[in-house]
């Protein structure tokens, strides 16, 4: 039943290539965009919230042409990086990276914020008043007990960016062998007569990467407040 053609595995590869390079790309930004929205206050931080989850709500569509407008050839940005570093990334399997992240990145922040409040402060206020500095206490307490959330988050955006398909066929196209993903495959398949059972083949090889990577992220929540509870006692 998984007997699947070279062009179905090229599919496959890019589909995980551009869910791993996503969820390295955003990664840093994620987790400073989590760590200030979990421990700062500051008057636009609900403005901030809100802007972070357009991508969740928005038509795929509708980000995929903003990135479009961004990131083409005429864009600022892609002109920007086109002139001075002769990068191009509209059309290119960079470009559904870009995509990727944009469509991942809410659910990272998401899932480090959430990871970074559950960590009792008072745990760091006794590595301060043992002696340890801002970043020490850092590296040695809050990041340790919200590693969990961290990653379980990573693994979230990279299901997310595995299955991401308005945003990317809208900025980069559906071109076989350099944007065409796992759901591009499986749609340009849906406009074929013959295609059905190719199309199928993939949709149970997107259904068993997603359901792998939900309960893999399940697992890391769960461990979560044991660890948690385990460093108070």
């Amino acid at each position: 039943m998984f007997d699947l053609s070279p062009s179905d595995l090229d599919a496959i590869t890019l589909s995980l290539k551009v869910g791993l390079w996503s969820v390295l790309v955003s990664l840093p930004f994620a987790f400073g965009i989590a760590y200030v929205l979990a421990r700062v206050e500051f008057a636009l931080k609900p403005i901030v919230s809100a802007a972070l989850l357009l991508p969740l709500v928005l038509p795929p569509v509708v980000t995929g042409f903003f990135l479009l407008l961004a990131f083409g050839k005429s864009g600022p940005i892609g002109a920007f990086l086109e002139s001075w570093f002769g990068i191009t990334v509209a059309f290119k399997w960079t470009g559904a990276v870009i995509a990727a992240a944009v469509m991942g990145l809410p659910l990272m922040v998401m899932g480090m914020r959430i990871s970074i409040e559950s960590v009792d402060r008072r745990l760091e206020m006794a590595a301060r008043t043992l002696g340890a500095g801002r970043w020490r206490t850092f590296f040695t307490v809050t990041l340790p007990l919200s590693l969990p959330g961290i990653l379980a988050g990573a693994v979230l955006s990279f299901a997310r960016s595995f299955g991401e398909f308005g945003a990317t066929i809208t900025f980069v196209s559906n071109i076989p062998g350099e944007t065409r993903t796992l759901p591009i495959a499986i749609y340009a398949l849906l406009q074929t007569p013959t295609g059905d059972a190719a199309a199928f083949k993939l949709s149970m090889v997107a259904i068993v990467v997603a359901l792998a990577a939900i309960i893999f992220a399940e697992v890391l929540n769960r461990r979560l407040p044991k660890m948690t509870s385990r460093d108070d006692a």
